[in-house]
């Protein structure tokens, strides 16, 4: 959709993501609102395409990690603005993640940019932090009973973890009630199939995509 019945279009704000550009964008969301927008709208016809688009142009090469890291930036100011109106409106999310750089691996970044993602793509995101102990999903996963636990490495020796995480779940019962994906530089798509994940992710746009699969929106 490029433009409201109203005549508002998001093309300007969709471009002004893909060029980096927080400040513009602000102004833009800012007087979407003022012209009576919807808060959802602004998300569904405007930020969540532009960070599909986003993750396409890193996966094809056209954009870098930096160029990730600022468009995430941008969107993370517009929805700081539009979430307390999102959620007076009570306006759905696609579903829940819980998310986690896993036990003795301090790294956040990748981690960081696919909770920007998520959250530009409409879902509703507990990150966790990192370091987190087995345990310390395991209690995510029972207290905010999210759709999809997501997990990130980005050390070798560390990447066990995730395998451990899985087990536990498993034992807790928790399972079968959530989706598990797995990411991070030294992780592929063998080894999440070979500890028995739902997904593996490859970045920030592969990881949404993905989410979007699971929930089936």
């Amino acid at each position: 959709m490029s433009a409201t019945d109203n005549g508002f279009s998001y093309a300007p704000l969709i471009d002004s993501v893909l060029n980096q550009d927080d400040a513009r964008l602000l102004e833009l969301v800012k007087d979407a609102l003022g012209k009576g927008v919807s808060p959802e709208d602004i998300v569904t016809s405007g930020l969540q395409p532009a960070m599909g688009i986003v993750g396409e142009k890193y996966s094809t090469g056209e954009f870098f990690v930096p160029d990730m890291l600022l468009a995430s930036r941008a969107v993370s100011r517009a929805l700081a603005v539009l979430k307390p109106r999102l959620s007076s409106a009570g306006v759905p999310s696609r579903g829940r993640v819980v998310i986690g750089t896993v036990f003795g691996d301090i790294h956040d970044v990748g981690k960081n940019l696919v909770t920007t993602m998520l959250e530009g793509t409409g879902f509703q995101v507990v990150d966790l932090g990192i370091n987190i102990p087995v345990s310390g999903f395991v209690k995510a996963v029972e207290e905010h009973k999210p759709d999809i636990l997501g997990m990130s490495a980005l050390v070798t020796t560390t990447m066990v973890v995730m395998a451990e995480v899985i087990k536990a779940l498993k034992e807790a019962d928790l399972r079968s009630r959530v989706k598990v994906i797995v990411g991070g530089a030294p992780v592929t798509k063998h080894y999440a199939d070979y500890i028995g994940a739902d997904g593996y992710g490859a970045n920030g746009g592969d990881a949404a995509k993905l989410c979007r699969e699971l929930v089936g929106k």
